[in-house]
């Protein structure tokens, strides 16, 4: 829900309260507006000027009997899901064949190509269907509408899928053309194993939007007399005079396969987006050290957790030693190790404070006492066998 309202308040200010006012008061009357609409055309199918009810129930009861769907309906969808099918397969291979024609290095085959694609889809895809349906039936072809349906379909929706291709490879970042010449791969080579899988599967989506426009474009088959879904429903008109309710009831048929497609339409960018995003990792912070206030060694920790460790990517070695670390780490050791290793030039000795000076005498005469009392253990043992 928040997305929604971000990706709106790019396209314009949020309302305030007298604008929200205004748009809510605007749709109140939009909608009155449509529900007297409706009811006007119900009123007039009612009681048309010269004609019967048009919503009595003898005339809607043989557009929805069971005979309607076995013998006219479900066979018309049949036929048009039929010539969808064969067109949206042969409009991907048309599509992709001229596609890549257009973006080759050759000149000759990206002319050829152009003008191909540029003329299928300037003519009406209504006039390449008649022109093919008598084609075909002067050849003697069977099922010359079929095919011509088919064909033009093809041919129209080919050369749509062709520029998807051509602008979707045009939109892809131009550093992965110039990578891959760099690896010593050719431009064929880079536009059909780099450019053009990557184009092909972020058209997708278009791709399906345009199955909607192949399923509504075989309704023109009617015309040339390919029993399809609409003609199918005239027929079925014409035997009980119902003309506007089979009509109707093959116009909610085509209102749900489309909508199933819009549907599959808006649901794969988003599996697509989850399959080729990148999974979102933590950012790795600047590290700090746990350490006490006042602590004398923060500068030694804060040093170290701040360096790069260069020994695990193979770079230089650390500058600060790993060693003094936590909070019993002494300022006088890390500064025994700088002057070791040569970044601090000056001795530690001249640095060391008064209080700084007994604590290791205690530690050495802790350190000593101990000694003297574990030579005497194992003496007294060595006495004892």
């Amino acid at each position: 829900m928040s997305t929604t309202k971000d990706e709106s308040s790019l396209l314009f200010d949020q309302p305030g309260p007298r604008g929200l006012r205004k748009i809510r008061i605007a749709n109140w009357l939009a909608g009155l507006v449509f529900i007297l609409v409706i009811v006007l055309i119900l009123l007039r199918l009612h009681n048309p000027p010269d004609g019967e009810n048009q919503l009595s129930w003898e005339l809607w009861k043989p557009a929805l009997e069971t005979e309607a769907w076995t013998d006219f309906y479900l066979p018309g969808l049949w036929m048009t899901i039929k010539a969808s099918i064969l067109a949206v397969l042969g409009s991907m291979i048309y599509g992709f064949i001229f596609g890549m024609g257009r973006l080759l290095p050759s000149k000759i085959v990206r002319t050829i190509s152009g003008v191909i694609v540029e003329f299928c889809r300037a003519v009406p895809v209504l006039m390449l269907m008649i022109f093919f349906w008598r084609w075909f039936a002067f050849s003697g072809m069977s099922e010359a509408s079929y095919w011509a349906v088919v064909l033009s379909l093809i041919l129209y929706n080919g050369s749509v899928v062709a520029e998807l291709i051509r602008s979707g490879v045009g939109n892809l970042p131009g550093g992965q053309r110039e990578a891959s010449l760099a690896l010593g791969l050719t431009q064929t080579q880079a536009l059909m194993q780099i450019e053009v899988p990557q184009a092909i599967y972020a058209m997708l989506p278009a791709a399906v939007t345009q199955l909607i426009v192949v399923l509504k474009d075989t309704a023109l088959g009617s015309i040339i007399m390919y029993t399809d879904l609409l003609q199918e429903s005239r027929r079925l008109g014409s035997m009980y005079f119902n003309i506007l309710q089979t009509l109707v009831v093959a116009a909610v048929i085509y209102f749900i396969v489309c909508a199933l497609l819009s549907k599959l339409a808006r649901i794969l960018p988003e599996h697509m987006q989850k399959r080729t995003a990148a999974t979102a990792t933590p950012v790795d912070v600047e590290p700090v050290a746990p350490l006490a206030i006042m602590d004398a060694s923060n500068v030694n920790q804060i040093a170290v957790a701040q360096e790069v460790d260069g020994n695990r990517y193979g770079g230089a070695p650390l500058q600060h030693h790993v060693h003094h670390r936590g909070s019993n780490a002494s300022i006088r050791q890390w500064r025994h190790t700088r002057y070791i290793q040569g970044y601090d030039e000056t001795h530690p000795e001249s640095q060391e404070e008064v209080h700084n000076r007994e604590i290791p005498n205690l530690w050495k005469r802790k350190s000593s006492e101990t000694d003297d009392d574990a030579i005497d253990q194992q003496n007294h043992s060595t006495e004892k066998s």
